[in-house]
């Protein structure tokens, strides 16, 4: 815990805010006013017949300060490893399925927040608004979150995208959205021993409008970094050579051409008939961001320093995974039991996190 602590003397003392405790009540989905939450959590703690004032709303502040939010980071890098090495987890042809995805989320308007996350005003002239950009690299297949980060509202998407690579593993595939193909991103994807699937748009470059106008299923094709792309490479430490990569074509229902680039390149292994279902299986990472907003109410927070603002975004980040990790054994249990219906049933994630509390 030593690395996690603001000085080597923060938590020294034998008080009831130990560092564990700070820990465990920020994990419990701080919802309600903070003291009623703390009057109940220690009430939980040494159980009586009506909860006690033993830690004052100003004590706990104080004690949380000199808490780092890497805590919650560690801890939940922890987690994830003794989930992947203990649980049986789903893949696709035997490899991790992740989707990288962004989302904005609200943040209280102070001083503070604005200096340090930026204030966004409104292009139809209303009050604007401190804002804060959430990414994450999300398991589509066991709605697990293998890295999340939380920065300003003007950091880049891509740079984001580019920290969460620390956390893969030899292919381990992407699933990346149209707002994010770029070339040095991909050279950064390939460096790590990983693979991807992302959605490009059809005017992206000569190449993608050749290809979409040749009517053609899939091509194989050598995309070379632009001017600005080869400086991006070398700024970043990356290979500047050109890269093989794979077109792919999916006709949708509604007469819409969905364009797919991709670094598999075996056609055999991976017919282009796969792409449109592995595409679209990023789709749990956008449900996964409501479940952060309405279930675990990620944006009512409990302070208004950025620091506080990360401890609760990466206390929620952990106590997701735990809520999720703890329901996946009762999957088997639940496909036993409803075998004879026609839908394929899921723990209700609702009800789980509502008992999930204390």
């Amino acid at each position: 815990s030593q690395r996690h602590r603001r000085s080597p003397k923060d938590f020294s003392r034998d008080r009831i805010l130990t560092f564990s405790t700070v820990i465990l009540f920020l994990i419990n989905m701080i919802k309600r006013a903070l003291q009623d939450e703390l009057d109940e959590f220690f009430k939980l703690l040494q159980p009586g017949q009506v909860a006690e004032r033993r830690v004052t709303k100003s004590a706990f502040c104080q004690a949380r300060l000199k808490l780092k939010h890497t805590a919650f980071i560690e801890l939940n890098q922890s987690q994830v490893a003794y989930y992947y090495e203990h649980f049986e987890s789903q893949t696709w042809h035997g490899w991790r399925l992740f989707a990288i995805d962004g989302a904005l989320c609200d943040l209280p308007d102070t001083p503070a927040l604005r200096a340090h996350f930026g204030f966004w005003g409104s292009r139809h002239g209303d009050k604007g608004c401190v804002k804060g950009r959430q990414s994450q690299m999300f398991d589509v297949l066991n709605h697990i979150t293998v890295d999340a980060q939380l920065g300003p509202k003007s950091e880049g998407e891509r740079d984001m995208a580019s920290r969460h690579l620390a956390q893969l593993e030899a292919n381990d595939l992407l699933l990346i959205d149209r707002g994010y193909p770029a070339f040095w991103l991909f050279v950064a994807i390939l460096a790590h021993h990983g693979h991807f699937c992302a959605r490009i748009k059809v005017s992206h470059n000569k190449q993608t409008r050749q290809f979409i106008q040749s009517g053609a299923l899939e091509q194989l094709i050598t995309l070379s970094p632009s001017a600005q792309a080869r400086s991006i490479c070398r700024a970043k430490n990356l290979p500047t050579d050109p890269v093989p990569l794979r077109l792919v074509r999916v006709d949708l229902a509604n007469s819409e051409v969905e364009l797919l680039i991709t670094s598999l390149l075996d056609t055999d292994t991976f017919p282009a008939s796969l792409f449109g279902d592995l595409y679209h299986q990023r789709w749990p990472v956008e449900e996964d961001y409501k479940l952060i907003l309405s279930r675990f109410e990620l944006e009512n927070w409990t302070g208004l320093s950025h620091e506080v603002i990360y401890q609760d975004f990466h206390a929620t980040i952990l106590t997701k995974n735990m809520a999720t990790i703890l329901a996946q054994p009762t999957q088997p249990i639940i496909a036993q039991q409803t075998a004879a219906r026609q839908y394929r049933y899921q723990p209700n994630l609702t009800h789980l996190v509502s008992k999930f509390k204390e």
